[in-house]
């Protein structure tokens, strides 16, 4: 009887939780990645917000407030590299936007590839020096090549990014002619897109195109600084730059839904059996590259318009797709540029540091304990380059020097850490170092990697901007919302590089293959 008992027990226990079936497949993806958007603005300015875009997010998704990058020095392509592949760029290979090449000694764009000609733009480009698979990549892999991947963002290597190596176009805006463009490395450039550039695109009303607050100046006080003054910015005013000052504006944004939107038009993404992934790309960083003391306003105003993009785009899914069919993730690229120094007025102490200088001296040192020879190479981006030519025909030992070059180095005032490959790859392991190798490429990266102190300026080469050096950075968002999420605030830090296995394991696919991480928890289990 009692066997009979306990039978009838587990078969209700376990036939119960068979009972319940796993979410649908999404037919659609969308991944939002939003330029330098921060936690703190977004919450702070929620009084300003409409109850479709922002709101509505935080009370329906899962809401994870503080996204943390897991490696230093981040810029935008470096994060989107670790949002898309689930990696960090000691892995992707995407260390920055712009890197030296150590063939030729000079800066180049990380997508940048003379083999692909441009759609609408001089540039040559391709996905070619990210090293690893992406989100993209793994569900054209799942799908047999038939689930839809475009990728839409108003700079190029988010565009790339997101579209991964498999995806079928990506499309960014041109900063020199306002037009929709691509590369030949992605077959389809639709004739839509064509006629867009031809009849609607920004060149057509730039020139219509003034930025003024959207609500009335007197509410934009909750910054410090923001004092409710009027503001107007006119990118046309600009001839050369207008394309690139319209790409700082808010209005980007809207013009991303456009194209978005159109896509939808014209394409069955989202719309069959098989799961597709829309990847798009918002601004949220300040107007021409200013500092944010200067732009309060201009700050609170792009807020309450971001919110209303987002608004417009769930919109457009509902009418599109159905949001019952949607995965949505909206994810802070989590960095903000570097600021320049602080007024003369508050003392804050610092100095200024030049890389130039430490390079020539450290020339000079190694030639006066190693003979003659130019043992630096190049220095770019806080990072020095040996001739590793040069110390192998002298038959010299490339560890010995650089931890020499390290320690010479650390005697410059304004330095705080220098971190030599051969540390990196060899050395002893403790957090800070791991962010450091998280963020260090072999091949790629330099010999030795500077790290200047908290409140110094480093001074640039070539009319550059210069830069004050902060450790902190501040709290960034990452928002999963759709069917089989559950609403969620979780405050406790997480890694970007869980997002890409997170998606991955939603679809049932596989994650990116250089991810290591978990997966974040979307129900209430």
């Amino acid at each position: 009887m009692k066997k009979g008992l306990i039978t009838s027990i587990l078969a209700l226990t376990f036939g119960g939780l068979q009972a319940q079936p796993l979410p649908a497949t999404p037919k659609l993806v969308v991944t939002l990645t939003v330029d330098q958007l921060r936690t703190d603005y977004m919450e702070a300015f929620s009084s300003l917000y409409g109850e479709q875009g922002f709101k509505r997010l935080l009370r329906e998704g899962r809401v994870f407030s503080q996204m943390e990058l897991p490696f230093k020095w981040a810029d935008r392509a470096s994060a989107l590299a670790t949002i898309y592949t689930g990696s960090t760029p000691s892995q992707h290979g995407i260390i920055a936007e712009n890197r030296l090449d150590a063939k030729t000694l000079r800066p180049i764009n990380c997508m940048d590839d003379p083999d692909f000609m441009g759609n609408y733009t001089d540039e040559h480009s391709s996905p070619s020096q990210l090293l690893v698979s992406t989100l993209a990549d793994e569900l054209k892999v799942a799908t047999q090549n038939r689930g839809f991947v475009y990728s839409i963002a108003p700079f190029r290597e988010a565009a790339i990014l997101g579209a991964g190596h498999s995806g079928n176009g990506a499309f960014w805006l041109n900063e020199a002619t306002g037009k929709w463009c691509s590369t030949t490395y992605y077959t389809d450039f639709p004739w839509w897109i064509t006629q867009y550039n031809e009849r609607e695109a920004i060149d057509f009303h730039i020139k219509d195109v003034i930025w003024t607050p959207m609500l009335p100046a007197i509410r934009y006080t909750l910054l410090p600084g923001g004092n409710g003054e009027p503001f107007k910015h006119k990118p046309d005013s600009d001839p050369v730059n207008k394309f690139r000052r319209f790409a700082t504006t808010p209005f980007v944004n809207e013009e991303v839904n456009r194209l978005a939107e159109r896509l939808l038009d014209k394409n069955d993404i989202g719309r069959d059996g098989v799961t597709d992934l829309l990847a798009l790309t918002y601004y949220a960083g300040n107007y021409s590259e200013r500092d944010n003391s200067t732009l309060p306003t201009e700050i609170q105003d792009t807020y309450v318009r971001l919110d209303a993009n987002i608004a417009s785009l769930l919109d457009m899914l509902e009418r599109k797709v159905g949001l019952q069919n949607v995965l949505f993730c909206l994810a802070s690229t989590g960095y903000t540029p570097a600021e320049a120094a602080d007024a003369p007025l508050y003392r804050m102490p610092g100095g200024e540091f030049y890389l130039n200088r430490c390079a020539t001296l450290l020339n000079m040192y190694l030639m006066a304990t190693y003979g003659e020879g130019q043992y630096v190479e190049a220095y770019h981006n806080l990072q020095i380059y040996l001739n590793h030519k040069l110390i192998e025909d002298k038959q010299l030992s490339l560890a010995e020097i650089q931890e020499k070059a390290a320690a010479f180095l650390m005697q410059f005032s304004g330095v705080n850490e220098v971190y030599s490959a051969h540390r990196l790859l060899l050395g002893s392991w403790s957090p800070e170092v791991e962010r450091i190798r998280n963020a260090f490429c072999r091949n790629r990266s330099g010999d030795l990697l500077i790290e200047v102190l908290p409140g110094w300026t480093v001074m640039q080469e070539n009319n550059a901007r210069n830069y004050t050096v902060r450790s902190a950075q501040p709290p960034t968002p990452l928002i999963l919302w759709g069917n089989g999420v559950v609403a969620e605030t979780i405050r406790i830090p997480v890694s970007a590089d869980r997002i890409a296995p997170t998606l991955s394991s939603a679809l049932r696919i596989r994650a990116p293959n250089a991810c290591t991480a978990k997966p974040l928890q979307l129900d209430a289990n």
